[in-house]
């Protein structure tokens, strides 16, 4: 008889090959069609900026570990994807020091001030650019159409909204490739579903978010149009702003989201209804940010409450 037959141990007595470096890994490689649509469509400022912010995510990492005699955790590929996602959320505009700024706070303030990966209880390349929102708004909310001419354009969402400037809304063609102004990483929905489809192919994420997330907003913004009910135009909110980005690769992040089954439906309808309400009725055209923020939050009591029962567990009698 095998002598490993005969260990006992507590659980988890099921175990997998994974290992956060390989997932982490994973997400980068789903990452990269992205990365080649905003060299596409921005040119090699958009390469630029997701270096830098790339760059100072893994170095301000290294250093915070270092100072706090911690081992160095920088090739669990983490911090890369920290950068990256932070990248993917700022307008083209950019200047490298916001990009900069906005990984080390991701990483020295939302993940390492809370204990580092695992610890953290929200999404840090979402809070980040939360706070770069809300301290540079309008370099932040800058966006130029792709090409050469780098001509100043309102978002699909801010001609949807009528907040920004008036114009003609796009072809759902280009919105589908990317050739429209946006940030960095969320404008090309062929390249993020590619992505997302190697992720699901290769179990890391869950159907569940996303897919509820979507469908959600896709049902809501048809609902609510905006010359009464079912006259919304559910393929543009789907296919502008950072839905996709947003449902697909931060939504569904393991430290910040449900775990259970339930939890995360609660998790994917919770984040389809703020950004539906944000989008709709905000000051603010895009909403994807703050609701995932915000269900990032409730997620602890998602969880207490949508937890299975122990098997066996005894009713306390009164």
């Amino acid at each position: 008889m095998d002598e490993q037959q005969l260990i006992v141990s507590s659980s988890p007595h099921v175990r997998a090959n994974s290992s956060i470096s390989k997932i982490m890994r994973d997400v980068v490689i789903a990452l990269i069609p992205a990365v080649i649509a905003a060299a596409i469509f921005f040119g090699l400022k958009a390469l630029f900026i997701i270096g830098v912010s790339i760059a100072s995510a893994v170095l301000t990492e290294a250093f915070i570990e270092y100072i706090t005699k911690k081992p160095i955790t920088i090739s669990d590929w983490s911090a890369v994807i920290t950068g990256l996602l932070l990248a993917f959320n700022l307008p083209p505009t950019a200047p490298w020091w916001l990009a900069a700024i906005g990984s080390a706070f991701a990483i020295a303030i939302v993940k390492q001030l809370f204990g580092g990966l695992g610890y953290n209880f929200l999404n840090p390349a979402l809070a980040a650019r939360a706070f770069l929102l809300a301290s540079w708004p309008v370099r932040m909310t800058t966006w130029i159409k792709p090409g050469a001419d780098a001509v100043s354009t309102a978002t699909p969402l801010a001609i949807l909204k009528g907040t920004e400037a008036a114009g003609n809304l796009p072809s759902l063609w280009d919105m589908f490739i990317g050739n429209i102004g946006g940030c960095i990483g969320e404008t090309s929905t062929l390249a993020l579903l590619i992505g997302a489809a190697y992720l699901l192919y290769k179990g890391v994420i869950k159907w569940r978010i996303p897919t509820i997330y979507i469908a959600t907003v896709a049902l809501l913004t048809w609902i609510i149009g905006p010359n009464g009910i079912f006259t919304g135009q559910p393929l543009y909110h789907i296919l502008s702003g950072g839905l996709i980005l947003g449902a697909f690769f931060m939504a569904t992040d393991y430290v910040t989201s449900p775990v259970t089954p339930l939890g995360q439906i609660i998790m994917g309808l919770g984040c389809g209804i703020i950004t539906t309400v944000i989008r709709l009725y905000g000051g603010y055209p895009e909403g994807v940010s703050y609701s995932i923020l915000f269900m990032n939050v409730a997620t602890p009591l998602i969880e207490r409450y949508t937890v299975p029962k122990k098997f066996g567990e005894v009713k306390n009698r009164a």
